[in-house]
Order: structure tokens, then sequence, then C-alpha cells
């Protein structure tokens, strides 16, 4: 099999044909699509809506900036407490093994964002890589982002 339906990308895709910044598209959002999870003075984490993984969160700045050193020490500091938050958050509901906590800084650096600095908390646990990825290369997640966002939240 060398094709996965997956229609909800499309959003996505427009976003990006566009150039749309989808954490300045989030960052005032209200609403229950965005994923928010938490705010605080500086910042905003929000589940990923293409996850490496279960439970995978964007944590970014409100401001628009391609890299770290352009924050604030407040910024940063804001940033980095609220990723710590995130993940200990994700320890008391997902109880994960692991984690890959990261930036993709540019384009070539993999940033699907370029322009908006974020960093990725993945919960890993032993095993969640199986036959998929290798023989189909498929990556499955088992949990919707509704009951995902509701759990992470805490409704």
């Amino acid at each position: 099999m060398d094709k996965l339906w997956a229609p909800w990308r499309s959003k996505y895709l427009y976003l990006r044909k566009n150039k749309r910044c989808i954490f300045c598209g989030n960052k005032n959002s209200r609403s229950k699509t965005g994923y928010i999870l938490r705010r605080t003075a500086h910042s905003f984490s929000m589940l990923n809506l293409y996850p490496y993984n279960n439970g995978h969160v964007m944590v970014a700045p409100y401001r628009h900036v391609k890299s770290l050193e352009l924050l604030t020490d407040a910024e940063l500091t804001d940033l980095m407490k609220l990723v710590n938050k995130t993940k200990t958050d994700i320890d008391k509901k997902l109880k994960p093994h692991g984690y890959n906590i990261g930036l993709n800084i540019g384009r070539i650096g993999g940033a699907g964002f370029a322009g908006h600095v974020h960093i990725h908390v993945v919960p890993r646990w032993a095993g969640d890589t199986n036959f998929m990825p290798v023989t189909g290369d498929t990556k499955v997640v088992s949990e919707s982002l509704g009951a995902m966002h509701k759990l992470l939240k805490g409704k």
C-alpha cells in the first residue's frame, strides 16, 4: 500500500500554499479546532494536527520570529517554562517512556513553518515504532485529536 487517504490534510496544504502562519492564526483563537492546550504571558501550546505520535504538542511564542535568539529574555523564559509544563502534563496523562523535544530552524532544517519558531514535544513509548512505518511507510496514530485534546486539556 503506497497511499493512505487523508482528506483532513487539505486544510494544512491550503494554509501552506497561502503561506498563512498556523501559529499566528491560532494564537488568539478560542475555537476548539485550534486544539490550544495552554496559554501563558508570551507563549501557547497546541496539539500538532499531523502528529508523529499521540500527544505531539507544539509550543510557540505569540510573537512571529524565526529563531530563538530573536526572542526577548522574558519570551524565551516563558517559552521554556511552557515546554516544561507541557512535558509534565503529558507525563501525568499519557505516561510515556521518553520524549523527542526539539526545534527545526529554517526550511532546510526541516521546519514546516520556518518563519515562526516553535518547539515540538513528542512523547515516545517502547515499541511505538512497529511494522507499519517499515513495510507500509505509514505511521499509525491511535487516538483522535479530539480525544487527545480533551485528555490533555483536562476536560
